[in-house]
């Protein structure tokens, strides 16, 4: 799905449902995410910050983000949130001793959309002063963030000037792969709990604990899909036969492929089968504004 299209959808459903709303709430929230991938800690929630060394680099897994809430009655919200998390992932503070001693690490930027049901067990959405209440939500969204690929460079030998040698068999040439990343976008599950104190009429206090189950695996940079692989072969030596390359026909070709596969396969760490869940704790302010709703049985 295109991710503009999909990042338009949601905001544009969040903006029509505020033009028929009686009760309208808009806030901040902010927190602290931490990945359960294949890299690092597998805390699902209340991750400590990562390798200390790394803290002025890095700084601190970090969640921001804006809500509205439409209150349709005293229990029951629509919500739209739109966020940001710094997700960070160390093999080195995990606690399997295999993932520490594979020393892997890393972070990424991961910018998300979703739309929730809120369901309230106490009426605070009615007009009150004051009113706490715990809740729970899920929904749908969607994920944009950057996911591994890699550009395969088959090469032939050469000598001390430069001058590409001619292989003497399919086996004598190189294959170099070269790193990089793209955006990507992929949906999310998201659902949770949490606690809302409304205060003074029009302002509500609220924490919650936040998971998002991904249909991605590729948050941490563990994995790297077969689509996102791509090859190039060098042409200073033509083929008779095709013209192109040399190293793309016969022989070189299958050999070339196989590297590939054996690169993906050696590459790719973890559960390839698991997605990947970002999780969050969180608390946020709101401000409801609007004309009071008129609840009817």
């Amino acid at each position: 799905m295109n991710k503009k299209l999909l990042f338009s959808f949601l905001a544009l459903l969040g903006t029509v449902v505020s033009f028929k709303a009686q009760r309208n709430e808009l806030g901040i929230r902010l927190g602290m995410s931490n990945l359960v991938g294949d890299i690092g800690r597998t805390n699902y929630i209340l991750q400590k910050p990562l390798d200390l060394d790394r803290v002025s680099e890095w700084g601190f897994p970090f969640y921001g983000g804006i809500l509205y809430r439409f209150n349709f009655n005293p229990h029951q919200t629509v919500r739209l949130d739109l966020g940001y998390n710094q997700i960070q992932f160390n093999d080195k503070v995990a606690k399997e001793e295999y993932r520490r001693n594979r020393n892997s690490y890393g972070k990424n930027n991961v910018y998300e959309a979703s739309l929730m049901f809120e369901y309230n067990f106490f009426p605070v959405n009615n007009e009150q002063v004051s009113m706490l209440s715990p809740y729970i939500f899920g929904g749908i969204g969607a994920l944009m963030f950057d996911a591994p690929k890699a550009t395969m460079v088959n090469d032939f030998r050469r000598d001390a000037d430069g001058v590409a040698q001619a292989p003497v068999n399919e086996l004598d040439f190189t294959t170099t792969p070269i790193y990089t990343t793209g955006t990507k976008t992929a949906m999310q599950i998201p659902f949770g709990v949490g606690l809302k104190y409304k205060f003074n009429h029009n302002w509500a206090l609220f924490a919650e604990a936040t998971f998002r189950y991904t249909l991605t695996d590729q948050l941490d940079y563990s994995k790297v899909v077969t689509k996102d692989v791509k090859a190039t072969y060098n042409a200073d030596i033509l083929s008779p036969a095709t013209g192109g390359s040399l190293l793309q026909t016969g022989a070189y070709y299958v050999v070339s492929k196989e590297r590939e596969a054996a690169f993906l396969s050696e590459r790719n760490i973890g559960d390839t089968r698991s997605k990947d869940w970002i999780n969050t704790v969180s608390l946020g302010l709101t401000y409801s504004f609007g004309r009071p709703p008129c609840y009817c049985d």
